[in-house]
């Protein structure tokens, strides 16, 4: 198999990707690329003698596809695209490869006539953006009005390329204006895409089906007026397994596994009575099963279920598995990462049996590092419900002796504090400096089942903050944790808690918002808005007083927490308006305070100088207030 590595390059302060050969019997890999423009998306042609991929090498304005014949000699570009390539599929048989490219307009006429106009007229062209659409911009970049995502099909003989859907003008992935698709043994094409009209006040995610040769999508799931995506081909092309909600307008839906017949066009869900929420999801070589990925408190874990079927049954049991994909007729391939080690490649069979690390290029690294204790531990939270958390000791711990505590509390709120290891809010690094670091999955986070993620709706700093608070007096309990020491830190809706914690208690020495939200009205300046009247209990226009409720800055009053501000300029999910509100409150009061924003990063602190400087941000605070 082929997998992407990335190293840091501290000299240069850039990430580089390469791609490597991994034999699925163990031994060395071999390294494939070395260009120091990196590459991503590697895909096998079917019979494993060419790989293609994604890379913006010398001359290249925007990334294109390249094809390396593994036998030898050099990458060789296939593509000239304006606005660049993503994704790319071969076909069954080997004779066309299907990737995304985004498009101007309606097509790439359209798209090079455009971008020459604005070659022409950089100078003098006006740079607004102009639109009455509800979506304007995303994560940490503003959406073009007429930039849509098609399907393109490139001939492997003659390097022709055909737009498959010529025309369409649907909403694909966000994150990267691409769009999940798979392709079937006949060479047609399943997208998942925005199925409303301009202006979106509304947002559904259809499947839509185009024939091997182009032509107008087909939508294959008009009749569910919730989300539907992520669809994959079973062997035959018969089937198309897909996640699917049945819960719109913006409501924290769990996603259901489930089948599509397409002779027949109806469908079949899967995992109905199975309270989990599966993800990354293919069919087994045969076709009689499906492999996916799946959170279960607090670890990420490897299922199998038949397609007749049932009750997924597990794999392998995380820590967190990543990336999972098919290999062979029996083996399975994943990241596996945990606590204390960072992921690397593994391998195990279909069964469950065989485990094996195929790759150890981080071994040499940890094992020059001391780590502390790591501990679950189930306590009565909110309401007297069973709520779980990670307790991670120092190194060298010693019972009955007193320790700081530090709360890191996750984003979301539905997602959690898993037993992987993170590089942004990294356990053991809290906890290194001589911390007792917990880690609270509240009642709102994922992977302990729907009712759990729902029970806060409405009510956003409720339960969560009860359940920090009874963690806390649990800790105290033990006997290791200094109640005149204690901080907490979290970001995103980690920020938000830790923002509602400063305006309700004293108890802490030292508080830290990254990306934090202060005003629950200001998130209405957020990139997406969809379902925030579910979160909040209402719209402003519709239950002021509960949005105004639940909001940290209507407790200015109370603020009297040391506390670290931090925020990137970019962010566009928790606009920095939020931390700047924050930061001027605090230091109006005259509460000890700091401010770090970074101009280049945006909800994510993602760049390796930046990610080092904060963490000595962070620590540094927590070492100033807990001494």
């Amino acid at each position: 198999m082929v997998y992407p590595r990335t190293t840091w390059e501290a000299e240069r302060n850039r990430n580089l990707t390469d791609l490597w050969l991994q034999p699925l019997a163990g031994g060395p890999g071999r390294r494939l690329t070395s260009h120091e423009a990196g590459e991503s998306a590697p895909a096998f042609s079917p019979d494993g003698t060419r790989l293609a991929f994604v890379s913006k090498r010398d001359g290249d304005k925007e990334a294109q596809l390249y094809v390396l014949r593994l036998d030898g000699g050099e990458a060789e570009r296939w593509t000239e695209m304006p606005m660049g390539v993503q994704s790319p599929k071969w076909t069954a048989d080997g004779k066309r490869i299907v990737f995304v490219s985004p498009v101007l307009g309606e097509s790439l006429e359209t798209t090079k006539t455009e971008l020459a106009r604005r070659e022409k007229e950089e100078k003098t062209r006006v740079k607004a953006t102009v639109s009455e659409n509800r979506l304007v911009r995303y994560w940490d970049h503003w959406l073009e009005t007429e930039q849509w995502a098609h399907l393109f099909a490139l001939d492997v003989e003659t390097r022709t390329v055909t737009d498959l859907t010529p025309g369409m003008k649907r909403i694909g992935k966000l994150d990267d204006g691409g769009l999940a698709f798979d392709v079937a043994r006949d060479g047609s094409v399943v997208f998942a895409a925005n199925s409303t009209d301009p202006p979106y006040r509304t947002t559904n995610t259809d499947l839509f089906l185009v024939p091997a040769g182009g032509g107008a999508p087909r939508n294959l799931t008009a009749d569910n007026p919730a989300e539907d995506g992520s669809p994959v081909f079973s062997p035959d092309g018969r089937t198309i397994a897909y996640g699917r909600e049945t819960k719109a307008d913006g409501w924290p839906d769990r996603t259901r596994l489930a089948l599509l017949d397409l002779p027949t066009g109806k469908t079949r869900v899967l995992t109905e009575e199975w309270d989990a929420v599966p993800e990354d999801w293919s069919f087994t070589p045969d076709g009689k099963s499906l492999v996916l990925r799946a959170e279960a408190r607090a670890r990420t874990n490897v299922y199998a279920l038949p397609i007749a079927g049932g009750t997924p049954r597990l794999v392998w049991k995380g820590g967190r598995a990543t990336s999972l994909a098919v290999a062979g007729a029996s083996d399975l391939v994943f990241g596996a990462t945990s606590f204390r080690r960072p992921t690397e490649l593994a391998t195990a069979k279909l069964d469950g049996t065989a485990f094996r690390t195929l790759t150890t290029w981080n071994d040499a690294l940890m094992a020059g590092i001391a780590f502390g204790e790591e501990r679950e531990v189930v306590f009565r939270g909110a309401g007297g419900d069973e709520v779980q958390m990670w307790v991670i000791n120092p190194p060298g711990f010693e019972k009955g002796k007193k320790y700081p505590l530090v709360h890191v509390i996750h984003g979301g709120p539905i997602g959690t504090s898993g037993d992987e290891f993170h590089a942004r809010w990294n356990a053991h690094a809290f906890a290194a400096p001589g911390y007792v670091v917990a880690m609270v999955n509240f009642h709102g986070s994922s992977s302990f089942g729907q009712a759990f993620v729902e029970s806060i709706l409405g009510a956003p700093g409720d339960k969560p903050f009860q359940d920090v608070m009874a963690a806390t007096d649990f800790l105290i309990a033990e006997g290791s944790v200094d109640p005149k020491r204690m901080a907490a830190a979290g970001g995103s809706y980690g920020g938000y808690l830790v923002n509602w914690i400063a305006g309700q208690t004293d108890r802490f020495a030292a508080l830290v918002s990254h990306a934090g939200i202060y005003s629950l009205l200001g998130q209405f300046g957020s990139d997406v808005t969809f379902g925030r009247h579910h979160s909040y209990g209402g719209y402003p226009f519709t239950a002021l007083a509960n949005v105004e409720r639940w909001t940290p800055n209507r407790n200015a009053a109370n603020l009297k927490t040391p506390m670290l501000v931090v925020h990137g300029e970019k962010d566009f999910r928790v606009p920095i308006t939020q931390g700047l509100e924050l930061y001027g409150v605090l230091t109006a009061k005259g509460v000890p305070a700091r401010l770090v924003a970074y101009p280049d990063e945006n909800h994510w602190v993602l760049k390796g100088t930046n990610a080092k400087h904060w963490y000595g941000e962070v620590l540094g605070w927590l070492a100033r207030w807990l001494k």
